[in-house]
């Protein structure tokens, strides 16, 4: 059987964030979300959990482009001078294949955001994380720890078929990096295995991260293989009042679109695919 997560990244990360994946939940097939501790709108992101407590929430662990829930002065290798954390994943896997980065503060601030989202009150499904940084080599075993030590048994592994194209144009650069991250994540699911990690079997949603249009998404969904799939996504409900805030060039709107597509929806009734959140994993 075909089972399916439809996850919906940066959950808290804006309102206007929040509003789509909501949208997504009540109106298409959006099942699972994972939570910004840092956002701006994670409190706001919390209140609407409860209010749908169908939709699953885990935790996106952010240690890119936001600001540090810890003081200053306990992350001063993982900020910038401006006090916020580097800009992009590029500059933080400098940093610390460099050296740079102190593990110890790495351990404390990705301990603080677990311990945010926890005091929430919300019942946490799984973690993952933003840009992946999650199952780098030397810090996917120190986030198995710390899910161990809190009772997270559901974790993302972010390694999308290295042959997989689902027809996206993508540039070759693109194609090599999203086949680095999925060795990445072939290391992490092995040494996930020693922790009693629980996954889905597959991943998509990496190769087509921030342009999830329609017919993408359901090229993923006509390609999906037997037992469980997670597919990324990133909806937003106002392109242009994102746009200000994230250089990012994502076509926020289109994913909302494509995760409340009524064919989309109408292909996963008539094929029998069940949909399901990471809350629902352990049992399948």
């Amino acid at each position: 059987m075909k089972k399916l997560i439809v996850n919906a990244d940066d959950f808290g990360l804006h309102p206007e964030v929040n509003k789509a994946i909501i949208k997504g939940y009540q109106e298409g097939c959006l099942r699972s979300t994972s939570l910004m501790p840092t956002g701006v709108a994670t409190e706001e992101a919390c209140e609407l959990a409860r209010e749908n407590p169908g939709l699953g929430v885990g935790i996106h662990l952010t240690l890119v482009a936001e600001k540090p829930l810890l003081p200053l002065e306990k992350v001063s290798t993982l900020v910038g001078a401006d006090g916020k954390f580097y800009k992009d994943h590029v500059e933080f896997i400098k940093n610390f294949v460099t050296g740079k980065i102190d593990k110890a503060q790495l351990y404390a601030e990705c301990e603080a955001q677990i311990n945010k989202a926890m005091a929430l009150g919300l019942n946490i499904t799984h973690l993952d994380s933003h840009q992946h940084l999650h199952v780098l080599p030397g810090i996917a075993g120190m986030c198995m720890e710390l899910a161990q030590k809190y009772g997270i048994s559901k974790m993302r592994f972010p390694g999308e078929g290295y042959t997989f194209r689902g027809d996206y144009p993508a540039e070759a650069f693109r194609f090599v990096a999203k086949c680095g991250l999925t060795f990445c994540a072939d290391l992490a699911r092995h040494k996930g295995k020693c922790y009693n990690m629980v996954m889905p079997d597959n991943f998509f949603g990496m190769l087509a991260g921030g342009n999830m249009q329609e017919k993408y998404f359901m090229n993923i969904i006509r390609s999906l293989p037997e037992g469980v799939s997670e597919i990324m996504v990133h909806p937003g409900a106002d392109n242009e009042a994102l746009g200000k805030c994230y250089d990012w060039q994502y076509h926020w709107e289109d994913e909302l679109a494509s995760v409340t597509s009524p064919a989309v929806m109408d292909y996963i009734k008539d094929n029998d695919i069940k949909l399901i959140s990471f809350k629902e994993l352990l049992n399948e």
